[in-house]
């Protein structure tokens, strides 16, 4: 199946070409997802540095990218495969499709939540207290929830998220992810 310029790989395609060494692993996602969970031995290169940095993949070996369930890749497939002087492939199904198939995971339990999640479980929190204080004590913390709709607004319309860099700042964000 093609996507795009990027052939898709099973789990166990991709593992068996790891394996004889004929082709090499790019993970796309941010450094903090990479810190948590990853496949052994794949490469680093968050999608978010690509063009900023022009990245590219020099390798005699063939380019298998890969992302959490497949879809960061294909959303970029194009973008991927024009930085790639070879045969580039993607992990059909991501890093989820991998562990469901029981294949080896290195996976730091102790490495912080990916900063996207925490934004959301912070988002939701502060949203549903404003709720609930506006209801049970006073309409005016139905402001907190406006609050932090509008953030969400800005942030999606600028790319720029002042909740996720106020929670990188936070110490247990502070541990370096080994990369």
């Amino acid at each position: 199946m093609m996507t795009a310029e990027l052939t898709t790989l099973s789990p166990e395609d991709t593992r068996r070409r790891l394996a004889d060494g004929s082709a090499v692993l790019v993970d796309i996602r941010e450094v903090d997802e990479f810190a948590r969970r990853h496949i052994p031995g794949a490469i680093s290169q968050p999608l978010s540095n690509w063009e900023t940095a022009h990245l590219s993949v020099a390798s005699d070996r063939d380019v298998i990218f890969t992302c959490r369930s497949g879809m960061r890749t294909t959303g970029a497939c194009d973008r991927l495969a024009a930085h790639v002087s070879g045969s580039a492939y993607m992990l059909e199904g991501g890093i989820d499709a991998w562990g469901k198939m029981g294949l080896p995971l290195v996976v730091d339990a102790k490495a912080p939540l990916e900063i996207m999640r925490q934004v959301q479980i912070a988002a939701g929190l502060l949203v549903l207290t404003g709720a609930l204080l506006g209801y049970l004590v006073s309409p005016v913390w139905f402001a907190l929830s406006a609050f932090v709709g509008a953030g969400l607004t800005f942030a999606g319309v600028t790319g720029f998220c002042g909740m996720a860099r106020l929670l990188m700042l936070a110490p247990w964000n502070r541990r370096a992810a080994v990369v």
